[in-house]
């Protein structure tokens, strides 16, 4: 939910600019199909039906959605912007591949939310001591606030990333309907 709060701010950032939303259009995103599968099948996988059966499964497909988000980006790296939300997924996979196909949670940023240690199979996992735990989900952004969750370093690059490609689509807009006019 923490890319709902980057694609707003773009938009915002993208208007201030004197951007045009009708510029993110022009985003031409090769293999988006990937993503879209990478990003369904965690839909999928962290709804309480399925993280309740699907026990030790959960790591390998996890991993492999993650990873197809991945390829997917890889693709479209030369789009203004995605090299950052590459940067920010490559953080997040690094931390998860070496933490056993867990994202660490910080005990801290998960009293933050009110949450504890999860009791079913979910992408974050408390760790006494988490490999690359600067990459891990050490901030919180509070209860009360919509769509209060943990975050990484990462999340935070992707946030970015997705902010600055739609701040240079809008703008390109605006360029484009200058030279034709």
């Amino acid at each position: 939910m923490f890319i709902l709060y980057a694609i707003v701010i773009g938009l915002v950032a993208g208007l201030i600019v004197g951007g045009r939303p009708a510029g993110i259009g022009a985003i031409r995103f090769r293999w988006g199909w990937l993503a879209v599968l990478g990003f369904g099948l965690q839909v999928i996988l962290f709804s309480a039906p399925v993280t309740e059966r699907i026990g030790s499964f959960g790591v390998p497909l996890y991993v492999g959605s993650t990873a197809l988000v991945l390829a997917a980006l890889v693709r479209n790296i030369s789009v203004p912007g995605l090299w950052i939300v590459t940067l920010g997924a490559l953080a997040n996979m690094s931390a998860i591949a070496t933490n056993g196909g867990y994202m660490p949670a910080a005990p801290g940023a998960l009293a933050v939310l009110g949450r504890g240690q999860e009791t079913v199979y979910s992408n974050s996992a408390v760790l006494a001591h988490p490999a690359l735990e600067p990459l891990t989900d050490i901030f919180a952004i509070p209860r009360g606030i919509p769509f209060a969750n943990v975050f990484s370093v990462g999340d935070v690059l992707i946030g970015l990333g997705i902010a600055v490609a739609i701040v240079v689509a809008m703008k390109r807009a605006t360029g484009a309907d200058r030279v034709q006019s």
